[in-house]
């Protein structure tokens, strides 16, 4: 009979602050050029990106100072339910993010794209960075603080609950936006969501 295999101890098992560095930068940078795609469109998206969003297309103010702002609420809620190292975590990822959709522009600029294709895009890129976000123990704020303690505390996945969040933003949106535009942005949000739903289940990811 072969040996079984022991199974690895906690200390193998956590990341460390390397592995937390790179993880939430890559999935800043994912979820930056998703969202460079979605204003490129003008499509709107859920959660507090997608609230930022709509007050930014309204006011002409810069998305990344409406987002950082928007966020600020949240951390307190971080901080009492989810401890500091998520909070600090949760904060840096906003921040970065915030910065980063200022200079995309820069040095990435998009000629043509179809609105189906870019939202696919928006959904699956911005779907992945999430993911990596979440599993190095941060989040971008705000509703995904909010899921993934529903997650946490009932068992009911993250990506379930933005996908309601969402459902009712865009009900309010589509007062506001063509409904070509709702409907477009419906499959980018769903494509998140998605991505989401059925990858993040910390069943299937051990390390902390």
């Amino acid at each position: 009979m072969p040996a079984p295999v022991p199974l690895p101890s906690p200390d193998d098992i956590r990341h460390s602050a390397l592995d937390d560095a790179q993880g939430l930068c890559i999935g800043v940078l994912l979820c930056a050029v998703g969202l460079t795609f979605l204003s490129h469109l003008g499509l709107v998206t859920g959660q507090t990106a997608g609230l930022a969003l709509v007050i930014s297309y309204a006011t002409g103010w810069s998305f990344g100072l409406v987002f950082f702002v928007v966020n600020l609420p949240f951390y307190w809620l971080a901080y009492r339910k989810l401890g500091l190292e998520f909070t600090l975590k949760s904060l840096a990822c906003v921040t970065a993010l915030s910065l980063a959709t200022e200079a995309m522009p820069l040095g990435f600029t998009i000629e043509k794209i179809t609105p189906v294709l870019g939202a696919v895009i928006f959904g699956a890129t911005t779907g992945l960075g999430l993911l990596a976000i979440f599993r190095h123990r941060g989040s971008l704020g705000g509703l995904g603080v909010v899921a993934l303690l529903v997650q946490d505390r009932t068992g009911v996945r993250a990506g379930y609950v933005q996908l309601l969040f969402d459902l009712v933003l865009f009900a309010v949106a589509a007062f506001l936006f063509p409904l070509s535009i709702i409907a477009y942005s419906l499959v980018g949000a769903a494509v998140v969501n998605g991505v989401i739903a059925f990858n993040h289940n910390r069943k299937r990811y051990i390390a902390t």
